[in-house]
């Protein structure tokens, strides 16, 4: 006779498939959001007449956004449950992107972009938590990967998708699109979104005000350490994604769809990377999977800046980068398991955390590239090195892998 020690456990395997389609796509808001016009920038730049630099900070204004999101919907989600915060910021996104569609000039398209990212931010700290709520152990090792994928994956398939819809619209039909996928999401939410915080979860035992739910978590060194890895990781990602356009379409000279199919390549990487660590994580414990794949970054990053200094040409460029991708798949469902695992009192506003802290120092860190300037790949490479670097530091001085027990099967 088996026992159900957590809700999911319970679940039959289509059940667990709906799960990962809705949680999924719920995910995928954020990245997308961010991500979709990455295409259309040199196309914005002429249109609204700024700089390249101007541009980057509507993509910023997005990042901070939707970490500031995140720091509000995560803690309201473990007071009130998880379905109200969705269809509340959703409704709100869905607004934002209407006034992104129609932005007279570039100040008016970051306010909105602003407002898009915090919009966004519910899908992410929602789907994470109910996984959370729902399942521990390795079960949640396996579904977290499947998450990992879509955040890993979205952002670079994300670029894809606008250059195909920059065929057919303009940089203001993608943010049409992204009202679309917006309500899509709303009624996903209102119609097969089942709440899965129950009421004394919510008000009973656990850490019922905000400060003990973040004592909780700062006071844990593994999931300081984890979150500042994850954080890092997803910068370096992130300034490769916020510097590609320019460089790839202005430097190399590729246009908006071959942009698109070297991403559609690049995207392999994320797949490999989170489909061989959660499978890997059944005999390796995640703080060691962490160690190879931190290494893996850093050489990565560093062989781009050297390879480009000697100037190998964008094959150099190309296949490092690949790897550093691939690495950055087998970083995400590790960091997101470690935070979450001794956290499910607390699991909305971990989930809050770990997201803000991604997207909140991508939003700064990745402008950096853009004022530096694009002419080569090493500002770029050079910015992923020092990423890469603070992981690293991060995994050993903070979460010490001997240190972290392994999880229950």
């Amino acid at each position: 006779m088996s026992i159900v020690v957590h809700p999911g456990d319970a679940l039959t395997r289509r059940q667990r498939l709906v799960y990962v389609i809705v949680l999924g796509a719920l995910t995928a808001l954020g990245p997308l959001t961010i991500d979709l016009y990455l295409p259309a920038f040199p196309s914005l730049e002429d249109d609204l007449g700024v700089t390249p630099g101007l541009v980057q900070l509507t993509l910023t204004a997005t990042t901070i956004g939707f970490g500031v999101g995140q720091l509000l919907v995560g803690p309201w989600s473990d007071k009130v449950g998880r379905r109200l915060p969705l269809i509340v910021a959703t409704a709100v996104h869905i607004g934002a992107s209407i006034g992104a569609a129609a932005a007279p000039d570039i100040t008016w398209l970051a306010v909105f972009r602003v407002l898009q990212g915090m919009g966004a931010a519910a899908g992410g700290v929602v789907a994470m938590a109910t996984v959370r709520d729902l399942f521990g152990g390795l079960p949640l090792v396996r579904m977290l990967s499947r998450l990992a994928l879509v955040t890993g994956l979205a952002p670079v398939l994300a670029p894809v998708v606008g250059s195909q819809l920059l065929r057919f619209t303009d940089w203001r039909g993608i943010f049409w699109f992204l009202v679309a996928y917006g309500v899509l999401i709303l009624l996903a939410a209102i119609f097969l979104i089942v709440e899965t915080l129950p009421e004394s979860a919510r008000h009973g035992a656990g850490h019922t005000t905000l400060r003990q739910r973040y004592r909780a978590l700062f006071s844990d060194r593994v999931f300081v350490g984890v979150a500042l890895i994850g954080a890092m990781v997803f910068s370096g990602l992130f300034t490769y994604l916020s510097a590609s356009s320019f460089l790839f379409q202005d430097v190399y000279g590729l246009d908006a769809q071959q942009y698109g199919y070297l991403f559609a390549i690049n995207s392999l990487g994320i797949v490999v990377g989170v489909q061989v660590s959660s499978r890997l994580a059944r005999r390796v414990p995640p703080a060691y999977i962490l160690a190879g794949s931190t290494t893996v970054l850093i050489v990565s990053a560093g062989l781009i800046v050297l390879l480009d200094s000697l100037h190998v040409g964008l094959l150099g460029i190309l296949v490092p980068l690949w790897f550093f991708i691939a690495a950055c798949g087998f970083t995400f469902p590790q960091v997101q398991v470690l935070g979450l695992a001794n956290h499910g009192a607390e699991a909305g506003t971990a989930a809050s955390l770990l997201g803000a802290l991604n997207f909140g120092l991508a939003g700064i860190i990745s402008p950096v590239v853009g004022f530096l300037g694009i002419d080569t790949a090493v500002p770029m490479g050079s910015v992923m090195m020092v990423t890469s670097a603070i992981a690293i530091l991060s995994l050993w001085l903070l979460v010490r892998p001997r240190s972290v027990p392994a999880l229950a099967h």
